[in-house]
């Protein structure tokens, strides 16, 4: 299936709703993402179309650690594709692209909460390799993939957002 990655654009956006409520479980990832759109969170927010169809969808929304440093950090959440278009290669180049975005944009780290098999092959490592914790109590599956040198560490803080949808 031949697909491009572009920023999102405002007529995605019921595109990607559908979308977020196929591929998980409850509405609250969808929620997420519109409340992150809507307070101007949503630094990078990308698709995957074929056909104008919306495939996949991947959104980056700043962090922070406490104590604050001098790193720049972001984090991925949510990465959904369609149930019927998985396997097919369109989460890792939405991965792959939004990193590189990432990187472009001065951030010095990017955080994820997930499946530390999937994860890996983009770079991520645990967390816990830079005294990183996160606030839901995860463990192995909080990882994160530093593009500088920047010392990082502490307590990251997702976007207050996050803790209205319990994702």
């Amino acid at each position: 299936m031949e697909f491009i990655i572009r920023q999102e654009r405002a007529r995605d956006v019921e595109q990607v709703r559908i979308l977020l409520e196929a591929a998980f479980a409850t509405d609250a990832e969808s929620k997420l993402v519109d409340a992150l759109r809507v307070n101007g969170k949503a630094v990078i927010a990308l698709v995957a179309v074929c056909a104008e169809d919306v495939l996949g969808h991947i959104l980056f929304s700043p962090v922070i650690t406490s104590p604050s440093g001098e790193a720049k950090g972001i984090g991925l959440a949510p990465v959904a594709v369609l149930p019927g278009a998985q396997s097919q290669g369109i989460g890792s180049q939405l991965v792959i692209t939004g990193l590189q975005l990432c990187q472009e944009l001065g951030f010095d780290y990017c955080v994820v909460l997930g499946s530390p098999e999937y994860y890996h092959r983009f770079g991520f490592e645990a967390a816990s390799n830079y005294n990183l914790e996160n606030e839901y109590g995860a463990g192995e599956e909080f990882m994160v993939v530093r593009f500088t040198n920047l010392v990082v560490s502490g307590l990251v803080r997702y976007s207050s957002e996050f803790a209205l949808f319990s994702v």
